[in-house]
């Protein structure tokens, strides 16, 4: 049996991200250790179970522990890492959701930004030159991208200057703007994630997401876009469309892809690091759009409930400009097409394969 080289603790290790991350570093002979507790299904009910998705996990892995922790426990997160200190750390576990955070602002906080902070203080002591990555989002920026000027196309709204051609880079600002109490947890925690780097020479990283998808997400209506769509095609779902008649666009990244990120990162860390990671311009789709190629591929006509209200703090266009992180790490490239994508979630959101 081969000897493994490496260990990663991957908290939110029954989600979209962290078990991606667990099923690709596992397969590299990594020692992973998974940090989850299935909030999720306490955050979005059954649509947001993860329980079937673990016990794929544990039946499928050799060098795959899991570990169900609140990481609001700040006592056992500092027990777990101080007993196995890992080469690498990655933080997905999240409340996620835009809307979700206003009905429940204290787990919204606490899971987001006390959570973070309790990882980086144990890492801090047991392992500060494990890379810590952590996955933000691209609602750090608030509704400034909003202030783009902005051009109504046919089926979505684009970036009228072309300037802002390839999108939202990370010169943009984070103050001063609406965004969503979701927003403003995780801004905290990328923050401080910021500067523990800064403040004590550890190598982190922020990964400012745009959409991420992939077929073993659990996709719920506050959270999920392209995975919840599919499954509201296939059920025959009421899909509701808030604002901007269903124009606004997302750019998407595969989870496989998110991951090759993480190991680019870990072989060769900064110091508080801050990248944009999204699907580019290649990946990006407006929902009419994506309501469409779906209807398409699964054969069936989705009903939509339209709602005149946009979420507050939404984005209308937004599109992650990759030019800092290839910049860094020319050897990354996304390799899971937008079209890749839609045809793996059309054929199911599934845990078992």
């Amino acid at each position: 049996m081969n000897q493994t080289k490496h260990s990663v603790l991957i908290t939110g290790s029954s989600g979209l991200i962290g078990s991606e991350a667990v099923i690709f570093f596992e397969q590299r002979g990594w020692q992973v250790q998974g940090v989850d507790n299935n909030m999720r299904r306490d955050f979005f009910g059954p649509d947001g179970d993860t329980s079937q998705r673990l016990a794929y996990l544990k039946a499928s892995t050799r060098h795959f522990v899991s570990h169900a922790l609140d990481i609001r426990n700040r006592q056992a997160i500092c027990d777990l890492i101080s007993q196995s200190p890992p080469n690498l750390l990655i933080h997905c576990a999240a409340q996620p959701s835009h809307d979700l955070a206003k009905d429940r602002p204290f787990d919204d906080f606490e899971v987001n930004a006390v959570g973070t902070l309790n990882l980086l203080e144990a890492t801090r002591h047991y392992c500060p030159e494990s890379p810590f990555i952590f996955m933000s989002t691209n609602k750090v920026y608030g509704d400034v991208p909003n202030e783009k000027p902005l051009v109504e196309l046919e089926t979505r709204y684009d970036y009228a200057e072309p300037a802002d051609y390839e999108g939202i880079d990370e010169t943009c600002r984070v103050d001063a703007c609406l965004h969503s109490l979701f927003g403003a947890s995780k801004l905290s925690a990328d923050i401080i994630v910021q500067e523990y780097g800064r403040y004590f020479q550890m190598p982190t990283v922020c990964f400012r997401g745009g959409c991420l998808t992939g077929s073993h997400h659990a996709g719920a209506e506050l959270h999920g876009f392209l995975a919840y769509l599919a499954r509201a095609v296939h059920e025959e779902r009421t899909y509701r469309i808030y604002g901007y008649q269903g124009k606004q666009v997302r750019d998407n990244i595969h989870a496989f892809d998110v991951c090759t990120a993480f190991l680019a990162f870990y072989n060769h860390p900064r110091i508080a690091a801050v990248y944009n990671l999204g699907g580019s311009r290649m990946n990006s789709v407006s929902m009419l759009e994506a309501i469409t190629r779906f209807e398409a591929l699964i054969g069936k006509t989705l009903q939509t409930e339209y709602i005149e209200q946009p979420r507050r703090g939404d984005h209308i266009c937004y599109i992650s400009n990759l030019h800092r992180f290839k910049s860094d790490y020319p050897n990354w490239e996304i390799s899971r097409s937008l079209d890749d994508i839609f045809i793996e979630l059309a054929k199911g959101v599934k845990y078992n394969n």
